[in-house]
């Protein structure tokens, strides 16, 4: 059905949590996946220089691309205003709108991927033969910056209408698609990051075609028109900006402190950029699973709050932070068990494995630690404050994240990744404080 809701009468439940969470996990394990078979179909190549040029380009893309999530997370909440008032005009501008915006921005991106590369190398610092290579990757990958924008689009608009099934059907063609090019490109055809990056490109296009039809059989369900004129007046993009602006703040705060991990790590040598590439895969994998959660939280919480129910939106809180608490815990124990495994896994490049397996214990934490945020980011989104949220991300960014490695130089790469920590922890205990004495007491 594409319309499941809670009934006014009951609390929300396990079930209404799992509706939900189940196809998002499964959608957003599948992009850590992708990254896992990237670094490892370079991590078997004959040097760590196609590894750490493969980590230098997804990192800028990681940047470039998160920060325009504002793109998912905004046209979600529009579209589900929209749904939630039987607006199919509404909706439809909402789609029209971010898919313009993405098409602009992305086109842009093409246009500058010049001067955009040249900053991005620089500020990394990578090896010279590493930076060469990272480049090439960049220059391909960079013409699917269309099509990646508009996936976002089409996927939050979908979430919006509280449809998980069709975002999970577009993350596998695109994801399955890349990997299956992955290996084609590398280790066929004998390929190396061009394949890579040029595998990412026809995935994407290849996504935004089966989303395309998807929206089409939608609309066909909705009767309505597409206001033109909505969708051509500059004045009315106002709101949706307005919308997005705390949100993309927030964002650039986060990716740019993943940059800036990835960026140290480069200066220490290539063989710490190559372990940091393989443990943050794994990083990302926790990172992805648990958001399926959070994005049970944003729709439970978002209905709690339009509602003006605060037994509900406890309950959505309680029930989702349950969850994620149990997730981060299986994470922490398969690490212990399995990680060597894993690392072995991603390269088997001896260098690479022993350092990465130095680094292994601050994997092993990490999962309850970052859990809190994670959870948090979907409790906020839902309730709308993405002011809160952009604040508590600058001060753990600017305040805490950035001193701490000013202060830890001296341990190395482990002082690094205890600055991350420190900086995850930090985004948990300000979002859960900001919940507990802000959010909730505002609730009737």
């Amino acid at each position: 059905m594409d319309d499941p809701r809670l009934t006014e009468e009951r609390l929300p439940g396990n079930r209404d949590v799992w509706r939900i969470a189940a196809p998002m996990i499964l959608s957003n394990v599948s992009v850590p996946l992708l990254g896992m078979v990237d670094t490892g179909v370079t991590g078997h190549l004959e040097s760590p220089v196609y590894l750490g040029a493969v980590a230098i380009g997804s990192i800028i893309f990681g940047f470039l691309y998160t920060g325009m999530n504002f793109l998912r997370m905004g046209t979600t909440g529009i579209a589900a205003q929209r749904f939630g008032a039987n607006d199919n005009d509404g909706l439809r501008v909402a789609l029209g709108q971010a898919l313009i915006v993405a098409l602009l921005i992305g086109l842009c991106l093409i246009g500058l991927q010049g001067p955009v590369g040249a900053l991005a190398m620089q500020l990394i610092g990578a090896e010279p033969d590493v930076e060469s290579f990272a480049l090439q990757y960049f220059s391909i990958r960079i013409w699917s910056a269309p099509g990646t924008l508009a996936n976002f689009v089409i996927i939050g608009w979908f979430i919006g209408l509280q449809n998980a099934r069709v975002p999970l059907v577009l993350f596998f063609t695109i994801n399955m698609t890349n990997i299956v090019l992955d290996l084609l490109f590398v280790l066929v055809f004998g390929m190396k990051v061009d394949g890579v990056a040029l595998a990412s490109v026809i995935a994407e296009y290849t996504g935004l075609l089966v989303g395309l039809g998807f929206v089409a059989h939608a609309l066909r369900r909705r009767a309505g028109h597409w206001p033109f004129a909505r969708l051509l007046n500059v004045r009315a993009y106002a709101a949706f900006f307005s919308i997005n602006a705390h949100l993309f703040i927030r964002t650039m705060a986060l990716v740019f402190t993943f940059a800036f991990v990835t960026a140290q790590g480069a200066r220490f040598g290539g063989l710490v950029l190559a372990a940091n590439a393989v443990l943050m895969n794994l990083q990302n994998l926790t990172a992805f699973a648990l958001d399926g959660i959070a994005h049970a939280a944003e729709a439970l919480v978002g209905k709690a709050v339009g509602e003006r129910r605060r037994d509900a939106l406890q309950q959505a809180v309680q029930l989702t932070l349950k969850w994620s608490l149990l997730f981060a815990a299986g994470f922490c124990a398969t690490y212990v068990v399995v990680g060597p495994s894993l690392v072995r896994l991603l390269t088997d490049l001896p260098e690479v494995r022993d350092t990465a397996m130095r680094y292994l214990p601050w994997l092993i934490v990490s999962p309850l630690i970052s859990v809190w945020s994670f959870l948090y980011d979907g409790v906020y989104v839902g309730a709308t404050r993405a002011r809160m949220m952009r604040d508590i991300m600058l001060i753990s960014t600017l305040v805490i994240f950035l001193p701490a490695w000013y202060l830890l130089q001296g341990l190395g790469n482990h002082g690094l990744w205890l600055a991350f920590t420190l900086f995850m922890a930090s985004r948990g205990i300000g979002m859960h404080l900001g919940y507990r004495y802000k959010l909730l007491p505002s609730m009737p």
